[in-house]
């Protein structure tokens, strides 16, 4: 038996955790690999300090107690010389965990208050390079101002990364892939097609078959243009399905019909029940919302594929808070379902009789809008914990707001017969902490690529009017 080799200390970093990283992600000290973590007395006062509440802050500070608590009292747990993580992760780490065991008077700049939490996680971080001169010395934070502090001590810092999904928000999986000009040059060599239920079938051969995934819409422009999505997908084999025209009238969802590429890719993501999960992004104005109501609308209450509509969505004001609300769960989820309101009226507009009238007129109008809010429920995401929906059509509203945690938290209570649909704008997240690379958005638009029963599509075009399009270039 090989021995292994012994871990060298000046090869490894010593990691100094701040609060907020704990409390962002309670896993974290399982996420440094082979690296050292030194956790200050202060960090674990603020954790104490922070643990109160139902906040998912709060949740996570209790969370990382626990978990500390459990390496802490576990049998060969050596305070002294730092507690291996090995054990205790399940050797996802192999390096060890350091406590503050005694108290530390690090020389710090007289303009910085020694009262305030930062400046004494701070002073350690001096304190502890230089002791370890020939060793690198990281200060780990989500604080930005705490960052530029340290590096104005001459320290190193570093954002927490490891709950990115991705570095760079451009490598995000579209949905969507423009086929080459020469496609059908090589790929079209040995092509079988056929037709079935109206749709036709190409079953291809060629090197960019490895690269699709399957429920992925390719498209080409031209004299022929060709609309599909990949529904199956092996090797240099690939087979591409062409999709219904939701641009057509006769096709109309609810009224509505697509009026862009990008929508008819999401109309059919939404109206075929093979596809259980469903993410839409797109920046405002590209029709998700009104999109994903005209389909849950039809098949409630049309094709009667869902016994009811559920909508939810992360209730974070943009500006000052405006206080308690009176009323019910669903009164209070009111005044964040604004959106929810504009698109009703604009799907249960009057059809126009042909007399210059219209046709049902105010009392029919009336009667089906309040049809139509008997079968949709809004719903707080306070309230989400322990339930399952059977059936449902469920609309996930804002989801860019959501950490990864909450989202496995609203996905996995789908029950038999259950869409659930994310919508949300990457580029407008008010959860703190939470960036475009490390949103639950993001997330399960990753986690989810690929998959047989779900289906992404990033919406391009803005379709409200001129000038929100033109607003949303130029401010």
């Amino acid at each position: 038996m090989i021995a292994k080799p012994k871990r060298s200390i000046s090869s490894t970093k010593l990691f100094i955790l701040d609060t907020n990283v704990l409390m962002h992600d309670p896993t974290c000290l399982f996420r440094f690999e082979e690296h050292d973590i030194f956790l200050p007395m202060m960090t674990l006062e603020e954790l104490d300090n922070n643990k109160k509440g139902m906040s998912e802050v709060a949740r996570n500070a209790r969370q990382s107690s626990r978990m500390l608590d459990e390496i802490v009292s576990a049998d060969e747990a050596d305070i002294a010389n730092g507690i291996a993580l090995a054990t205790a992760s399940h050797d996802l780490a192999s390096g060890r965990l350091f406590l503050q065991t005694e108290a530390i008077n690090g020389v710090i700049p007289a303009s910085l208050p020694t009262a305030k939490a930062d400046n004494q996680i701070l002073a350690v971080v001096l304190h502890l390079a230089g002791k370890f001169p020939k060793r690198p010395v990281i200060l780990v934070t989500k604080d930005i101002n705490m960052r530029i502090k340290a590096r104005a001590l001459g320290l190193e810092a570093q954002d927490y990364f490891n709950d990115k999904v991705l570095e760079d928000i451009d490598l995000l999986y579209t949905g969507a892939r423009e086929l080459p000009a020469d496609f059908w040059d090589t790929h079209g060599k040995d092509m079988q097609s056929w037709k079935q239920d109206s749709r036709a079938f190409y079953r291809i051969k060629g090197p960019l078959c490895s690269e699709l995934l399957l429920n992925e819409f390719v498209w080409q422009e031209g004299p022929q243009p060709l609309y599909a999505w990949v529904k199956e997908c092996a090797g240099k084999t690939a087979l591409f399905e062409t999709l219904t025209d939701y641009n057509h009238q006769k096709n109309a969802v609810w009224g509505i019909t697509a009026k862009n590429r990008e929508q008819n890719f999401a109309l059919n993501l939404l109206m075929n029940p093979d596809i259980d999960f469903v993410t839409l992004l797109g920046q405002a104005g590209t029709g998700k919302t009104l999109l994903t109501l005209a389909a849950s609308l039809t098949q409630v209450l049309d094709t009667k594929r869902y016994s009811e509509i559920i909508i939810t969505r992360v209730t974070i004001p943009v500006g000052e808070d405006i206080g308690f609300l009176p009323g019910t769960e669903e009164e209070k989820m009111t005044p964040w379902m604004g959106a929810l309101e504009d698109n009703l009226d604009v799907l249960n507009r009057p059809a126009d009789d042909g007399q210059g009238g219209v046709q049902g007129g105010d009392w029919g109008r009336a009667a089906t809008m309040d049809l139509i809010r008997n079968r949709i429920k809004i719903k707080s995401l306070n309230f989400m914990r322990g339930r399952t929906f059977i059936n449902k059509f469920l609309i996930i509203d804002e989801a860019q707001n959501l950490t990864p945690k909450q989202m496995k938290t609203l996905i996995t209570r789908a029950g038999p017969g259950t869409k659930v649909v994310c919508m949300g704008n990457i580029a407008q997240i008010d959860t703190p902490y939470l960036t475009e690379g490390s949103s639950g958005l993001t997330y399960v638009v990753d986690r989810f690529k690929g998959w047989p029963h779900s289906g992404h599509v990033t919406l391009q075009r803005g379709e409200r009017s001129r000038l929100a399009d033109h607003a949303a270039e130029v401010l």
